[in-house]
């Protein structure tokens, strides 16, 4: 055999033999039922042991982040103004700023960045 057909025949065989053990050290036993239930001193629970999550601060927790990812897209802008053409660079950050002033009002008006309610 010729090196390349070694070589295709390694590609095909290790990722195969990586997912065939894969799937079978996946599998799940009986014995996790027993061990993902709640335990309270010998006793079965009178609630459930998950609290519901408060889709709100889920909310706004996202909102963070974008806001967040979007200060990081505004750091590089002194940068770019000195290297790049002026007028242009200008007239994109005053967009983006443009279009965060816009989110962060309706955000606002929307009550999502009320936390007291």
């Amino acid at each position: 055999m010729n090196l390349m057909s070694i070589t295709t025949i390694i590609a095909i065989a290790l990722p195969s033999i990586i997912l065939i053990a894969a799937w079978i050290l996946s599998t799940r036993s009986n014995m996790d039922r027993e061990k993902s239930s709640p335990f309270e001193c010998g006793f079965d629970p009178k609630s459930t042991a998950r609290i519901p999550f408060s889709m709100r601060f889920f909310l706004l927790a996202i909102i963070f982040i974008v806001f967040d990812i979007e200060i990081v897209l505004l750091m590089p802008i002194p940068t770019v103004i000195l290297s790049n053409n002026i007028n242009t660079t200008l007239l994109t950050s005053m967009a983006f700023l443009l279009i965060l002033l816009v989110g962060l009002i309706h955000e606002w008006k929307e009550g999502s960045l009320d936390w007291t309610c």
